[in-house]
């Protein structure tokens, strides 16, 4: 436990310990004014970029369902009959026999590596 008969409780160490922490909480407020003046046009900025963003959001979504509308699989066999196509189900049919394709000549295996053992 510290000796607090030794403790200097004087007037003049006081005032001197006030003087000083007012000096140090004097140039902290000031150091937060102009920190606050530096950046004033932060907010602004920040709620233009943040409505700019909601626009694009609503924008893409938009977008997304106008290209499930036009890609859609009604729409695309519509336009796939419109431009003459078939159903592959309802498309002629030709059979017709191949003939068989002469198979190659068997390849000789050819040796590359020989192996022998010797125990001895």
């Amino acid at each position: 436990m510290p000796d607090l008969s030794r403790l200097d409780v004087s007037v003049a160490t006081w005032r001197a310990r006030a003087v000083r922490y007012l000096a140090i909480y004097l140039a902290l407020a000031l150091l937060l004014v102009g920190a606050r003046a530096l950046t004033q046009d932060v907010r602004p900025t920040l709620r233009a970029a943040q409505d700019r963003e909601a626009a694009l959001t609503t924008e893409r979504d938009e977008l997304e369902l106008r290209v499930q509308t036009l890609t859609g699989s009604a729409r695309v066999r519509d336009w796939a009959f419109a431009n003459g196509m078939r159903r592959f189900a309802g498309s002629t049919t030709t059979t017709g026999r191949f003939g068989a394709v002469p198979l190659p000549d068997p390849l000789i295996p050819r040796t590359t590596l020989e192996v022998q053992t010797e125990w001895k």
